[in-house]
């Protein structure tokens, strides 16, 4: 490493020789200084004469410090001839010009060839404010442009981006939150900063620290990952949404070994997407079922057999119990009045699993007490939804026993029976505490299901008549 300075251009650094101290001397501070340098540095005096000359510049144009310093400009060596007044001029401009001068100019390497550098100069004052020189800092255009790049990237992304960018640190911390994360989050930018993550989302942290902790760990995943988290909400409470989640690792470029600084996040919101795509398989799932149960059914010799197959294909993936009452008297007429009363058909087991079993041969009504769902649904010739709520186990299952359903049902799905314009029963199905509500799309299949089990109970009851 090595470094020139021409008499008087450093004085104010301090004393050219160590003191008595032993401490490094000025022109050897500066030295170092200028040698460990990322920009190319060279500086001149009043009249143009260059005077320092770094690592970095003989790295860019092959020029050693012994043959740059004491050469008057750049003039038949590093510049060519005809260019050399011109940016000799642009140069030393700076001395009377306030700030810093940005310029562009082709300077030539020790081997003939050319590059294109971006230099910044300014004035160089001496100890009576008047001007002694400048110094110019250079770097090859490309470079500039990349590192131009690199921040005008990073500006875009933590302002205008569409995606959500936090930069966590090494504790799982953010420290950058963009706009659009900070909106995802429902919180300012500022007050996201240092907050665990577990106080800005209610659940899904458990799967993003993993996701990070691995991050630093091994790298980056080969492919963006998808996390259902659901987020606090002052105005709207808790809602539900799905990211899709990139991670880049973050390592220091100045450390001679990679440092982690934290994680880069990246991530969307594919909440509407991903539910398009998860109805459109349940719906494909659910209709595959409607025909394997028809099919079923037209094999059995039984219409009360074929009603009961379609209860249990309809079973599959949708609820944990099922039940079929049918009315105790005549099927009922739309004009119909008087009191209702059922007669449990068919059930699914209560404990294990298994095929629907027929019950009811005594034809006793069941005991539903007023206002009781399935009776609801009779009256209202329509689906009726009903739950438990969140209450605790022992009233959830007092609620369900007082029903005359499971213990374990915490919410129910009755659908009626009609065939040829008349009621013929209800259908009920019932999920446990593991299961979500019955939703409106979960009624449509419920309807479904109990067209085919009332045509199969209205054919029963049309082949034994007299």
């Amino acid at each position: 490493m090595s470094a020139s300075r021409r008499s008087g251009a450093t004085d104010e650094l301090g004393p050219d020789e160590p003191g008595a101290s032993g401490e490094p001397g000025g022109s050897d501070l500066l030295a170092a200084l200028l040698d460990g340098m990322d920009a190319a540095l060279c500086a001149f005096d009043a009249a143009g004469v260059v005077t320092h000359w770094n690592r970095e510049a003989e790295r860019i144009l092959g020029w050693s410090a012994k043959d740059a310093v004491g050469r008057h400009g750049f003039a038949g060596w590093a510049v060519r001839t005809a260019d050399a007044e011109e940016v000799q001029a642009r140069l030393l401009s700076a001395m009377r010009a306030p700030g810093r001068q940005v310029h562009e100019f082709a300077l030539l390497t020790k081997d003939g060839g050319r590059v294109l550098v971006r230099t910044q100069s300014a004035a160089v004052r001496g100890a009576d404010g008047e001007p002694a020189g400048v110094y110019c800092a250079f770097s090859e255009v490309h470079a500039q442009i990349d590192l131009e790049r690199s921040i005008a990237l990073s500006e875009a992304l933590f302002e205008d981006a569409e995606w959500g960018v936090v930069l966590v640190d090494a504790d799982l911390r953010p420290a950058v939150v963009n706009a659009h994360a900070s909106r995802a989050f429902g919180i300012g930018r500022a007050s996201a900063l240092g907050r665990p993550l577990g106080e800005l989302l209610a659940q899904g942290v458990e799967e993003l620290e993993a996701a990070l902790t691995h991050v630093l760990a091994e790298g980056a995943p080969p492919a963006p990952a998808e996390v259902w988290v659901t987020l606090r909400s002052p105005a709207e409470g808790e809602q539900r949404r799905c990211w899709r989640n990139a991670f880049l690792p973050l390592a220091s470029p100045l450390a001679e070994e990679p440092v982690p600084l934290g994680v880069g996040w990246l991530f969307t919101d594919v909440t509407e997407a991903k539910r398009g795509e998860q109805e459109a398989a349940l719906l494909r799932f659910r209709t595959k079922q409607l025909h394997r149960a028809a099919r079923a059914a037209a094999e059995c010799e039984d219409p009360l057999e074929a009603a009961t197959v379609h209860l249990d294909y309809a079973l599959a993936g949708f609820a944990d119990h099922a039940l079929i009452d049918r009315l105790a008297d005549a099927p009922r007429t739309p004009d119909a009045a008087g009191a209702v009363r059922l007669v449990r058909f068919a059930a699914t087991p209560a404990g294990a699993p298994g095929p629907s079993v027929l019950t009811g041969a005594a034809g006793l009504p069941v005991r539903y007490e007023p206002g009781h769902p399935a009776l609801s649904c009779v009256e209202r010739t329509g689906c009726v939804r009903a739950e438990a709520g969140s209450v605790p186990p022992e009233l959830a299952r007092e609620w369900a026993l007082r029903r005359q359903w499971p213990g374990d049902a915490v919410h129910a799905l009755c659908a009626v029976l009609r065939s040829r314009g008349r009621t013929l029963g209800v259908v009920t199905f019932l999920r446990g505490a593991a299961r979500t509500p019955f939703e409106r799309s979960d009624a449509s299949y419920a309807e479904d299901v109990a067209l085919r089990i009332a045509a199969a109970l209205d054919l029963a009851g049309a082949t034994r008549e007299p």
